[in-house]
């Protein structure tokens, strides 16, 4: 589901209707306009929650600034939740219950045991504290018996937290703040941010051009963590339909 005119929501939509074309996932696409009332996008949601031809629900953020993003999130079942947003799919995940899991932090998962890293007694340091990426993605890192630290805008000394990292997960959102100086070499560095620079290029929250030199294994912005979290809708679809 798709409200109003968000150029950038309007790329992410159609290259998620392409994954889904490219593997024979069934799509439907709802578009609304900008001045959608929240009832009218609640009413709709309940139809897809009753519909059994739709195991997957997505509403694209962001929306318009007139509705509750939280209670459009709350109205999505949360046994169709492909994004894994519902509080009670984080609530499982708190609690290491199965459940439908972000999308993002899922796939950085993915991203990490393709490095071949083994996370059991490693240190994991996040950059981020957000509910979609953050919070899971050091929820999921736990799980997998890491040693983890959150930082975030106020975090003391954010360089020496990075330089004791295994692993690093860049998700705050601001370009280039992880220095390529900062990163312990070997590292596995996922980098989640999608910025632009002074030059107006697009890049991550690590300078790859220094990190590189260091990492063993670090995304690239684009075409790193971005095409994953596209997958991991996918497998999520995939695994509340099979639920179903």
């Amino acid at each position: 589901m798709l409200v109003g005119d968000d150029p950038a929501s309007h790329i992410y939509v159609r290259n998620k209707r392409r994954a889904c074309d490219e593997v024979g996932f069934a799509n439907f696409h709802i578009e609304l306009p900008a001045e959608t009332s929240q009832e009218l996008l609640l009413a709709r949601l309940a139809e897809l929650n009753a519909d059994p031809a739709v195991h997957g629900i997505l509403v694209q953020l962001p929306l318009p600034r007139h509705i509750d993003e939280q209670a459009v999130l709350m109205a999505v079942s949360p046994a169709k939740d492909a994004d894994g947003f519902h509080p009670l799919n984080q609530g499982a995940l708190l609690q290491g219950a199965a459940s439908l899991r972000p999308c993002t932090p899922r796939g950085v998962m993915a991203l990490i045991d393709e490095s071949g890293c083994p996370l059991k007694g490693r240190r994991a340091v996040v950059v981020g504290r957000s509910n979609i990426v953050g919070k899971p993605v050091a929820l999921m890192l736990l799980e997998r018996h890491a040693t983890v630290t959150v930082c975030h805008s106020r975090t003391a000394d954010l360089a020496a937290e990075v330089a004791g990292a295994d692993v690093v997960v860049a998700a705050v959102g601001v370009a280039k703040l992880v220095q390529g100086g900062w990163i312990k070499p070997g590292a596995v560095v996922i980098d989640v941010g999608m910025n632009r620079d002074e030059n107006g290029r697009l890049c991550g929250d690590v300078d790859f051009a220094a990190a590189v030199e260091r990492a063993a294994w670090i995304t690239p912005v684009p075409g790193g963590v971005g095409p994953m979290t596209i997958a991991m809708l996918l497998q999520n679809t995939l695994d509340a339909a099979w639920r179903r």
